[in-house]
């Protein structure tokens, strides 16, 4: 396929993308070379940049331009202004090599940024220190933040919803984000805790048996488990074994699914006439933990009780559907805080993949393996020699060993005294490598060592569906 040409029209580009797409899933859906469905992927990226330029806005599957959808054409833009960071649930790239713009994505999104008086509040409000995740930005943005703190503060409680797509039995450091965070809040708040196993999506999506989905989800789970939750306030529940025990639950996914049509599912998610309905269905499930009578062995019948959903940002789409259509089936909207994305070893462009083993620190490396991944692999921001680096100093907005430790250092002098070093040039990049090294050896090693004590019975004891320890 050629590049497009200035001269095309928006329904042009259009065909062209979506031509571009179905390509880029028969080559995935075929197996074929990884080389090869690179350049299928970057193509497609490049004609959602130029249908931008044309048309003023993003494309979506199944919504074709308007007429009068041509922009004008105001001479040349600056240069890298129009790069469209792509970030939806299933993908998330960018040209930048500092990462995702998520102070465009909430533009985008429509979401709130987590400024410093939020953060303040919910200092106040818990009586605990903000996490570093929160003082660091990590967690940037967030949809009725305010709102659920506003009840708190009237003494009405919210539960807290999180989940993980089993894709392979073992998870990487990137998958812990949201539960080291979740953990936090449950603690400080003292609150309820539903985390979603999505082995029916995972099911639908790869080419994965549903046997396999399961018992992903339950390995998974002993990773989750090995977080610290308090079984007494935390259920977890697998979609291949939870929704065909709770009626209430597979009620709700009846109603959400009613009030989305196939346009807003194809508008959101960009799915295609050949994708199995599957897909198209499966938001709904998503959903359906918005809603506290869900579960009925926690809350009863009671459907008042807001749910705060912490997930990474390319989650959203989800909860935008959620939000849409909580008010019309009798239900407060979820609220939400979303994470940044933890990046890859080789670079800030993409989000780590569970799928290439060097691409990510995974839960199961030992600490040899770690040190090797992390000196082979993590994308430095120092110079080309010694002396260069001495003179110049580093990058440590693009350096991944600098990102990773504003993650897992919770030490923010520390932090901001290596970043002053690194960039003055006084930290050599095999220095900053070896401090995350020595900060994920230990880490990695306690969450293994957890992990061990994780026996099945405790598996089942949080998938058991059970009234929880709280007080709302």
């Amino acid at each position: 396929m050629t590049d497009c040409q200035g001269a095309e029209s928006p329904m042009e580009l259009y065909e062209k993308l979506t031509a571009q797409g179905d390509e880029v899933r028969a080559l995935k859906t075929a197996k074929a070379e990884k080389a090869e469905v690179d350049a299928a992927v970057q193509l497609l990226l490049k004609l959602k940049v130029d249908y931008k330029k044309v048309t003023g806005q993003d494309y979506k599957a199944g919504c074709p331009p308007s007429e009068n959808s041509v922009i004008p054409d105001n001479g040349p833009a600056a240069d890298g202004a129009d790069d469209e960071d792509t970030v939806d649930p299933w993908n998330v790239s960018t040209t930048n090599a500092k990462g995702v713009d998520y102070d465009k994505l909430i533009v985008r999104f429509g979401s709130s940024k987590v400024d410093q008086e939020l953060v303040d509040r919910i200092e106040k409000v818990s009586g605990q220190r903000p996490h570093h995740f929160l003082r660091r930005g990590i967690f940037f943005s967030h949809r009725d933040m305010h709102q659920v703190l506003d009840a708190y503060e009237k003494q009405k409680s919210f539960y807290l919803y999180t989940g993980r797509g089993p894709s392979s039995e073992a998870m990487h450091v990137g998958h812990l984000i949201p539960f080291i965070f979740t953990k936090w809040l449950q603690d400080v708040f003292d609150i309820p805790l539903v985390i979603q196993l999505t082995d029916d999506e995972k099911y639908l999506w790869k080419d994965l048996t549903l046997e396999e989905c399961h018992r992903f989800a339950v390995e998974n789970a002993k990773d989750i488990i090995a977080c610290g939750f308090d079984v007494n306030k935390t259920f977890i529940f697998s979609d291949l074994g939870y929704m065909g025990a709770c009626p209430e639950f597979y009620r709700n996914v009846v109603k959400v699914q009613k009030h989305v049509t196939f346009n807003q599912v194809k508008g959101i998610f960009g799915f295609t006439d050949s994708d199995c309905i599957g897909k198209i269905s499966f938001p709904a499930i998503q959903a359906a933990p918005s809603f506290s009578n869900s579960f009925p062995q926690i809350f009863g019948s009671r459907k008042d009780i807001q749910c705060l959903i912490p997930c990474a940002i390319d989650q959203d789409p989800y909860f935008r559907m959620t939000r849409d259509v909580a008010p019309r089936i009798g239900y407060p909207k979820p609220a939400l805080l979303h994470s940044t994305f933890f990046p890859a070893l080789q670079g800030a462009q993409t989000k780590m993949s569970a799928s290439d083993a060097n691409s990510s620190i995974f839960l199961t490396d030992t600490p040899k393996q770690i040190k090797n991944k992390i000196n082979k692999h993590a994308f430095s921001g120092g110079k080309d020699t010694v002396e260069e680096h001495r003179k110049y100093g580093g990058n440590p907005d693009v350096d991944v060993s600098f990102m990773y430790l504003t993650f897992f250092l919770e030490d923010d002098e520390q932090l901001d005294k290596i970043k002053q070093d690194y960039a003055s040039g006084a930290l050599l990049t095999g220095e900053l490598k070896k401090i995350l090294i020595e900060t994920l050896q230990p880490m990695i090693a306690k969450h293994q060592e957890r992990r061990k004590q994780v026996t099945d019975e405790m598996v089942q004891q949080f998938m058991t569906p059970r009234p929880l320890n709280f007080n709302l």
